[in-house]
């Protein structure tokens, strides 16, 4: 459908509006690392590949294979979702992208307890790491969306993150020269006019490719004895116990089962109790639940908690040798997951699990930060 003549006057405002857009942008014609090119499809390769059983390596098992991946895409169809990715150009007010509160440098989250945009308003939540999304099932985290083109809506759309909308969003891309050219070519339907559709494909196969399963541990888990410390190997092992139970829910190798868990969480600064998955089903026993994270690059990712409760990684894990429920506010009641329990686990076991977590570290396939982006703007990091 041919845009109308208000769609139109937007486009030609914003394009006036606009810097310059850069010039000779190339999208890549190679997958990612860790991808294999299959008939023009990047499709992910790993050694946990080789392992099938996700039932039966026992609790943390070190063989157990990975959960279903998203994969597939087209090696250029990533590459534009990186440009678009780092692009503040996607924003209402082109100065806030998706690299704003999801920075490669800081483990794809922002390192504030509740991140900020348009406005440089906090947020109700923090942003989660990217890293490792293209194995989830359920995103954000009270897990009401459900793929990852769901998921890039909430923040583009969102009145306090990027507060664009639809129309302004497409008609800011079409009014930019080198993406209507870069979009072409890897939708051959963009080139009459480029949907919100393709934006959210694009994105989506860019945060598929980010993938993260080359720590020290996984080394470990392949075989590698002494890839961990004598100290990080204690810390697996308290992790694995049936007295610590972190991997109950923190499943290997993901680290995360995927699940929405109550944990009773203190809220930060005074806040009232967040609902979290409770305000999304409306089912009392979710009240004050959310989605059990992933530990992968966790080190880089404080402070912790949905909203930052907590500054450093010893801060959190001793949270959970508190006892349980020792944190809900006066007069709530919630349905704690059973396996938050009173571990009392000493101050040498909190340490020495903090020193396993930092195991879990790999940004060996670290996307590059684009020097340009197609719409001219400065990306914002």
């Amino acid at each position: 459908m041919a845009p109308g003549p208000r769609l139109l006057a937007v486009i030609a405002a914003l394009t006036l509006a606009a810097p310059a857009p850069a010039a000779n942008i190339a999208l890549s014609d190679q997958c990612p690392a860790s991808f294999e090119n299959r008939d023009g499809r990047c499709r992910l390769q790993t050694a946990y590949s080789t392992y099938t059983s996700l039932r039966d390596a026992g609790v943390g098992g070190l063989k157990t294979g990975l959960p279903a991946f998203r994969d597939g895409f087209a090696p250029r169809e990533i590459d534009l979702g990186r440009y678009l990715f780092f692009d503040p150009v996607l924003s209402a007010n082109g100065k806030v992208a998706c690299v704003s509160c999801h920075n490669p440098a800081r483990g794809f989250a922002d390192s504030r307890g509740r991140s900020v945009g348009v406005a440089r308003q906090p947020v109700k939540r923090n942003a989660p790491s990217l890293w490792n999304v293209g194995f989830l099932q359920r995103f954000f985290w009270d897990g009401r969306a459900h793929s990852l083109e769901e998921q890039v809506r909430g923040p583009l759309y969102g009145g306090a993150e990027m507060a664009t909308t639809p129309a302004r969003l497409v008609a800011a891309l079409n009014g930019t020269p080198a993406y209507r050219a870069l979009f072409a070519q890897v939708y051959p339907d963009a080139a009459a006019a480029i949907r919100s559709e393709h934006v959210y494909r694009a994105l989506a196969a860019f945060e598929s490719s980010l993938v993260s399963l080359n720590s020290r541990y996984d080394l470990y888990a392949h075989g590698i004895a002494d890839a961990l410390t004598p100290r990080e190997l204690e810390g697996l092992n308290i992790f694995r116990s049936f007295v610590a139970r972190c991997a109950e829910c923190h499943t290997p190798p993901l680290f995360t089962n995927q699940q929405i868990a109550v944990i009773g969480m203190p809220e930060p600064d005074g806040q009232p109790l967040d609902p979290g998955a409770g305000a999304i089903t409306n089912e009392p026993m979710l009240r004050g639940g959310f989605k059990v994270p992933s530990l992968r690059n966790v080190a880089l990712t404080a402070p912790y908690g949905h909203a930052g409760q907590f500054r450093t990684l010893r801060e959190t894990v001793a949270f959970y040798t508190g006892g349980r429920g020792h944190a809900v506010p006066p007069g709530e009641r919630l349905r704690i997951h059973w396996h938050i329990w009173e571990p009392k686990l000493s101050d040498l076991e909190l340490d020495r699990l903090v020193d396993f977590l930092g195991a879990l570290t790999d940004e060996s396939f670290r996307p590059a930060t684009p020097a340009v982006v197609p719409s001219g703007l400065p990306v914002p990091l």
